[in-house]
């Protein structure tokens, strides 16, 4: 994967950035807005709240600071820490003894970071778009729109006359790590404007998080 990704970042050049990518105040303003109420405050203490709460002045702040980044594709090193808190899968946890495979990680990221996110994923979803077929990860999908569906095939496989068989895969390990090459692979090959991959790159190429337990933190890592 990486051979193969240095081969094609060495030429891309990707499609061009346009008018219609440009982040404006008025993105900025309305993703806030939109913020989840409620949520765990990020490493440094902020929270969705101090955002909807604070002066006028700070979508315009935080726009010049995303044409920043997208100007040098760079990220700010505060956007990079995040801390882990894990959440036990298993219900019973007094008569089992725990193990790490037992434990779900729950990752909250910088608040601000995650306002520039949303500015992106508005801005670049033509981009970013999944196949059809999918339904996890996506807005107003899930797993009812999945059975639903595998129910409407088998049924009018049934009705044709013919048995089904159906093979079931538990890929949920495949969502704990992605290759970043392979992510960057695809991105090229969707033809992404190159200012996008180079802050995807400059940002996984250096994250940092802990875990937190209760009011206990681990060291970086």
């Amino acid at each position: 994967m990486y051979d193969e990704y240095i081969h094609l970042r060495s030429t891309y050049c990707g499609l061009p950035l346009t008018q219609k990518h440009d982040i404006d105040t008025e993105l900025v303003s309305n993703v806030i807005y939109r913020l989840h109420r409620g949520k765990a405050a990020d490493i440094v203490g902020l929270t969705a709240e101090h955002l909807l709460n604070s002066h006028r002045s700070l979508p315009v702040v935080l726009w010049k600071l995303f044409k920043l980044i997208m100007l040098y594709n760079h990220v700010p090193q505060g956007f990079r820490y995040s801390y882990i808190v894990p959440i036990p899968k298993v219900k019973d946890c007094r008569t089992k003894a725990m193990a790490c495979n037992d434990f779900r990680g729950i990752a909250i990221s910088p608040v601000i970071w995650k306002v520039f996110l949303y500015c992106i994923l508005d801005k670049f979803q033509n981009y970013l778009g999944s196949c059809d077929k999918q339904f996890g990860f996506k807005k107003g999908h899930g797993c009812r729109s999945a059975i639903y569906t595998v129910r409407k095939i088998v049924d009018g496989l049934n009705k044709a006359g013919s048995t089904v068989n159906t093979c079931a895969i538990d890929l949920s390990k495949a969502f704990d790590k992605v290759n970043h090459y392979s992510l960057y692979i695809k991105l090229m090959k969707r033809l992404v404007p190159v200012e996008l991959l180079g802050i995807l790159e400059n940002w996984l190429a250096e994250c940092f998080t802990c875990i937190r337990w209760n009011n206990s933190w681990s060291n970086m890592f």
